[in-house]
């Protein structure tokens, strides 16, 4: 398992280097991305862990610490976001606890938090970082969160809840929610989460619902009243048909009042729902691989989709003053035949030379060639580019649901460019960039694919030789 994890290591420190060298450069040239995009991806997997106040987020997370770590209780004990990382020091000491503050967090390059900052120093304040000695952290970060209530507003908060949520949930590989017995679905911040937040951040495949504090279910009959119930509310909440898989699991080590040999005996037959539990929060580090090349392929389209219409827009602006200069040409030829013939049917020049009044003829279709390119230039064009910007779907084909929700993200960035740059775009260098930015998002995207399909079957002395050879 420690070359599985090594090799997956050394596949995704590739995939972020490309990132890093190829797509952050063009992502800042075209304002797509006001930080690095290889950001979110450079640290280690996380695990974000949600639920109400009440639903044992910290007893969970203190169990697979196999330390305590995170104070519980059954009331609010604990308002700030903490990211759990493991310790970088050597050494046994596995009680010790290091901390750092928000603002570490939030201005540390080495940390994917800096977007954060937006929040506000409020935020900052309920945003802490613990380092500990534990194996369980080893490949990956767990981010314990505030519990979810019904009745506090984001004033009484300081910052916005959900906008922090989704934040943290489109960089995790792993989201947890966590319900318990007695508030089974019924928080109205949980509601809010799963109805808007979580499907606006990140992929239904990576929520798992967890039904925590089962050992407080007197008898198998309250069990599975309590699990109906959680299914009926999620249904409500997320708008999904089918029933999504919910583990079950509890603590052992702090049984709740109403443990008796009823329950002893459900919770017997429970336990391998507490080890699937585990191994799904384990393989958080596989997972990040598959979401590497989910990000890059994402993030691959949609620079793609800037980038097309862009080209687009670039091509109709050539044609248009293609278009206007040939009609230059002509009112300009028309306007000094016109002054030729007058000048010639007057005699305005007595006896000069017709030399000399095509000179003047061709002067005149100067001079208003000029004019007109100016006129084109500076009132002709602008209208055109405020036209295009009123209608920017024209420059994308939108045949599909995929290129509609693309073109969804990015749309307000192609504005916001060609708003900037005043229509003053190079077709040859966009061109360029396009063709980069495909090349890189394919070729990244199909080797992380690959490797995930070769370490489906590869045995572990074969990843070992890999590893050396990598």
């Amino acid at each position: 398992m420690t070359y599985k994890k090594n090799y997956i290591e050394s596949i995704r420190k590739e995939l972020v280097d490309i990132v890093q060298r190829e797509l952050t450069p063009l992502a800042h040239k075209y304002r797509y991305s006001q930080s690095p995009l290889e950001e979110n991806i450079k640290w280690r997997p996380m695990v974000l862990v949600l639920g109400n106040y009440s639903s044992g987020k910290s007893t969970l997370i203190n169990e697979l610490l196999g330390m305590e770590v995170q104070r519980t209780g059954q009331a609010p004990t604990d308002d700030s976001f903490t990211v759990i990382a493991k310790s970088d020091r050597d050494g046994p000491n596995v009680g010790e606890i290091e901390e750092k503050d928000g603002k570490v967090l939030l201005n540390d390059d080495q940390y994917p938090f800096s977007a954060l900052r937006r929040h506000g120093q409020r935020f900052s304040s309920h945003f802490r970082l613990k380092k500990v000695q534990s194996s369980f952290l080893d490949n990956l970060v767990l981010i314990d969160t505030p519990g979810m209530v019904d009745s506090i507003a984001e004033r009484d908060r300081g910052y916005n809840y959900q906008e922090v949520v989704g934040d943290l949930a489109g960089i995790a590989d792993l989201i947890l929610i966590l319900f318990d017995p007695h508030k089974a679905g019924t928080i109205k911040e949980t509601y809010e989460s799963l109805r808007s937040t979580l499907p606006r951040s990140t992929y239904e495949d990576r929520v798992v619902f967890v039904l925590n504090r089962v050992d407080e279910c007197t008898n198998l009959n309250d069990l599975l009243r309590v699990y109906g119930t959680l299914c009926w509310n999620l249904s409500q909440m997320t708008g999904r048909k089918d029933i999504p898989l919910i583990h079950l699991t509890w603590s052992p080590e702090v049984m709740g009042p109403q443990a008796n040999a009823d329950n002893q005996d459900f919770l017997n037959l429970l336990e391998n729902q507490r080890n699937s539990l585990k191994r799904d929060i384990s393989n958080a580090p596989r997972h990040r691989l598959d979401h590497l090349a989910t990000y890059v392929e994402e993030h691959g389209r949609r620079l793609e989709h800037l980038l097309e219409a862009l080209a687009s827009y670039a091509v109709l602006r050539r044609r248009f003053r293609l278009k206007m200069w040939s009609f230059g040409i002509i009112i300009s030829l028309i306007a000094g035949l016109a002054s030729f013939g007058i000048l010639t049917q007057l005699g305005v020049l007595g006896a000069a030379s017709y030399e000399i009044l095509a000179g003047s003829g061709l002067a005149v279709a100067v001079v208003i060639y000029f004019v007109w390119a100016a006129f084109v230039r500076y009132f002709l064009a602008d209208g055109q580019h405020r036209t295009t910007l009123l209608d920017l779907d024209r420059l994308t084909p939108l045949d599909n649901q995929e290129r509609r929700d693309t073109w969804d993200q990015v749309k307000d960035l192609a504005y916001a460019y060609l708003d900037r740059q005043k229509g003053e775009v190079n077709l040859r260098r966009i061109k360029r960039d396009l063709k980069k930015v495909k090349e890189v998002a394919q070729s990244a995207s199909r080797d992380a694919r690959k490797a995930l399909g070769e370490l489906e079957t590869l045995r572990e002395d074969d990843i070992r030789g890999l590893q050396v050879d990598h």
